[in-house]
C-alpha cells in the first residue's frame, strides 16, 4: 500500500478499513475467549461433558501453537495474505462446528480446530502489520489491538451469560462468525494493496518446529484424554507430560526449563503465570455456578472484575515506568497471583462465602496487570536482532503451552478428586503459582547471549489475553 505516510494516521483513508477490519478481528477473537470461559459450565452440565471440561480450554491452546507456528513460516515465505485467509476459515469453521455440536466429543472438535485458526491469525495479523503500516504507526495499532480487549472484557462475560440465558448458548459461539466475515472483508483491500516483496533469501518450511509443535500438542491432548483409559491412565498421563516438555524445548530459549538466570527464567515465569491464572480461572465460574448458584451471567461479571485490574494495573505500571524496576513487577505479580489462588481455594475448601474468591480473583487480574508486559518489555531487552523473533514467539508457546498442561492437569484432579474437586483444582494451580513466585527472583540476572534464542523467528507475539 503506497501513500504519504508523514502525517497519516492509523485511521485515515490508507489505513482505515484495515485498522478496523483487524480490530474487529481481534475483538470477536478477545469476546468470544471470554464468552466461553463465562459459559462452559451451561455447556458442559447440557451435553453432559464434564469429563471433557478441561480439554475444550486446554485444546485450543495446544493446536494454537501449531497455528502459530505454521502461519508464521508460511507468512515469511509467500506473505501473510493466505494464511491470514486459511487462519480466518478454520476460526469460522470451528465456531461453526462447535455452535452446531450436540455432544461434548463434537464441541471439543470445534474448539480445536478453532484453536488452530486463532493461532495462526495471530500471526498473519501481525505480518499483516509489518507489511501494510509504516514503522512510525506500529505502535498506535498495537496500542489499538490492546485497546480491542478492553470492551470484551468489560461486556463480553455478561452478554455471553445474558445470551446463554434468554437463548441458548449455541448462539455465543453462532453469533461471532456472522461478524467475523465482514471483519475479514475489511482487511481484504490492504491485503491486495501490498507490494509483492520475495524474501531477500528463500525461507524454508520449518518441518522441524511444527513437528514439534504438533507433537506438543497432541502430548497435550493426551495427557487430557489419559483419565478416560482405565488401568494404564496414569502411565499414558506421564509418557504425555514428557513428550510435552520435550516438544517445547526446542521451541524456547536453552536453560528454560532448568530457569536459569535472565531470560530463561522470564520465559518460564510467562508459562508458570498463564498456567496458574488460567488453570484456576476456567473453574471459578464453575465453581459459582455449581456451589453458590450463580446465573452465568453473574458468574461472567466475576471475570469482568479480573479483567478490568488487569487492564488497571497495566496502565499504572506504564504510568509508573522506570520507577518501578522490572523484576519487582514480576515479583508482586506472582505474588499477586499466588494470594488470589489461595483466596480460591479456602473459598472451596472451606465453603466460604463466595465474595472471598472474587474479591481474591480480582487481585489475580491486578497481579497478571503488572506482571505481562514488565515480562514482554525483559524479552525483548534481554534479546539480540538475530533472535528477536524466536524468542517473541518463545513467549507466546510458553504462555500458550503453560495453560495448556495446567488445564491438562486440573482436568485430572477434577476427574480423580471425588470429595471436593474445586479445591483440589484450586490446589494445583496453587502449587503452580508458589513456583511462579520462587522462580520470579531470577528474572532479573542475565543479559542476552548468542544462544538465548535459537531457531528462525516464525512467530510474533500473541494476542493473548491483555498482552
Amino acid at each position: 500500500m503506497t501513500s504519504d505516510t508523514s502525517t497519516a494516521g492509523i485511521l485515515s483513508r490508507p489505513y482505515l478499513l484495515a485498522t478496523v477490519g483487524a480490530c474487529a478481528l481481534v475483538f470477536l477473537s478477545a469476546f468470544e475467549s471470554l464468552a466461553v470461559t463465562t459459559i462452559m459450565p451451561l455447556v458442559s452440565r447440557d451435553l453432559d461433558g464434564a469429563s471433557l471440561y478441561a480439554l475444550a480450554f486446554a485444546g485450543p491452546l495446544a493446536t494454537g501453537v501449531m497455528g502459530m507456528v505454521a502461519a508464521g513460516n508460511w507468512s515469511d515465505r509467500r506473505g501473510p495474505a493466505a494464511p491470514l485467509y486459511s487462519s480466518v476459515a478454520l476460526f469460522v469453521a470451528g465456531l461453526l462446528i462447535a455452535g452446531m455440536a450436540g455432544t461434548m466429543e463434537i464441541l471439543v472438535l470445534g474448539r480445536l480446530v478453532q484453536g488452530l485458526g486463532g493461532g495462526a491469525m495471530t500471526v498473519a495479523l501481525y505480518v499483516l502489520v509489518a507489511r501494510v503500516y509504516p514503522p512510525a504507526l506500529h505502535p498506535k495499532i498495537f496500542a489499538a489491538f490492546a485497546a480491542s480487549w478492553v470492551v470484551p472484557s468489560l461486556v463480553g462475560p455478561f452478554a455471553a451469560g445474558v445470551v446463554a440465558q434468554l437463548s441458548s448458548w449455541h448462539w455465543v459461539f453462532l453469533g461471532v462468525v456472522g461478524l467475523v466475515v465482514p471483519a475479514l472483508l475489511m482487511v481484504v483491500p490492504a491485503v491486495r494493496g501490498m507490494k509483492a516483496e520475495p524474501p531477500t533469501v528463500a525461507v524454508p518450511w520449518a518441518f522441524g518446529r511444527m513437528g514439534w509443535a504438533a507433537l506438543a500438542a497432541v502430548a497435550v491432548l493426551g495427557l487430557n484424554l489419559s483419565a478416560e483409559v482405565p488401568g494404564v491412565g496414569g502411565a499414558i498421563a506421564v509418557v504425555a507430560l514428557v513428550l510435552a516438555l520435550m516438544a517445547v524445548r526446542p521451541l524456547v530459549p536453552r536453560g528454560t526449563l532448568t530457569a536459569r538466570r535472565g531470560l530463561p527464567s522470564v520465559i518460564l515465569v510467562r508459562g508458570l503465570a498463564s498456567a496458574a491464572f488460567f488453570g484456576a480461572e476456567v473453574y471459578l465460574p464453575y465453581l459459582l455456578t455449581e456451589r453458590y448458584a450463580f446465573t452465568p451471567t453473574f458468574a461472567g461479571l466475576t471475570l469482568t472484575g479480573a479483567a478490568l485490574a488487569w487492564a488497571g494495573a497495566s496502565a499504572v505500571q506504564g504510568r509508573l515506568g522506570a520507577r518501578l524496576a522490572d523484576d519487582l513487577a514480576v515479583k508482586i505479580g506472582a505474588a499477586l497471583v499466588l494470594v488470589a489462588v489461595i483466596s480460591t481455594l479456602v473459598t472451596a475448601a472451606f465453603a466460604l462465602p463466595a465474595a472471598v474468591a472474587i474479591g481474591g480473583w480480582i487481585l489475580a487480574g491486578g497481579g497478571m496487570g503488572l506482571m505481562y508486559p514488565r515480562l514482554s518489555v525483559m524479552t525483548l531487552a534481554l534479546s539480540t536482532p538475530e533472535n528477536q523473533g524466536f524468542n517473541s514467539a518463545a513467549m507466546s508457546i510458553s504462555d500458550s503451552i503453560g495453560g495448556a498442561l495446567a488445564l491438562a492437569a486440573t482436568g485430572l484432579v477434577f476427574a480423580a478428586v471425588t470429595a471436593n474437586s474445586f479445591a483440589g483444582v484450586f490446589a494445583l494451580a496453587g502449587v503452580i503459582a508458589v513456583a511462579g513466585v520462587l522462580i520470579a527472583p531470577r528474572v532479573a540476572a542475565g543479559a542476552a547471549t548468542p544462544d538465548a534464542g535459537k531457531g528462525a523467528p516464525e512467530a510474533q507475539p500473541e494476542l493473548t489475553h491483555h498482552s
